[in-house]
């Protein structure tokens, strides 16, 4: 990963939480109601209709934000060079076999259990350098 990635993956976690932290402090529609009932004060912090656009804006800013940096990690991570997928690519077999050895001696015959057979003597009593 490069250093613009990295920058670009932390930009973007810090703007998601500021989102979520906007979001909680919001008022939900449902508080109007509560007002009605002695909770007029709860909107007085950022003023009686100040707290609504202010933050409103804040989120709708930060949520573009988000929307550009989640494309531009899309552009970064589809840049990425081809690496290898698994092991097996990543092993490079030669193009050309490897040349038999002709001295070394012939394999021995094997049975069905991959046992050496046994080959048969020659005679020695028929030998004429006797």
């Amino acid at each position: 990963m490069n250093w613009l990635h990295t920058l670009t993956i932390v930009f973007h976690v810090l703007i998601a939480a500021a989102i979520v932290g906007l979001v909680l402090l919001q008022r939900g529609k449902g508080a109007d109601a509560g007002a009605g009932f002695g909770a007029g004060a709860s909107g007085t912090v950022f003023g009686a209709r100040g707290s609504a656009s202010f933050l409103s804006r804040t989120t709708a800013t930060l949520a573009v934000l988000f929307i550009v940096t989640s494309l531009t990690l899309a552009y970064l991570g589809g840049r990425a060079p081809s690496a290898p997928r698994s092991v097996i690519e990543s092993v490079q077999v030669p193009d050309e076999p490897a040349p038999a050895d002709t001295d070394a001696p012939p394999a021995l015959p094997q049975d069905d259990a991959g046992a050496p057979l046994e080959l048969p003597e020659e005679d020695s009593g028929t030998n004429p350098s006797n």
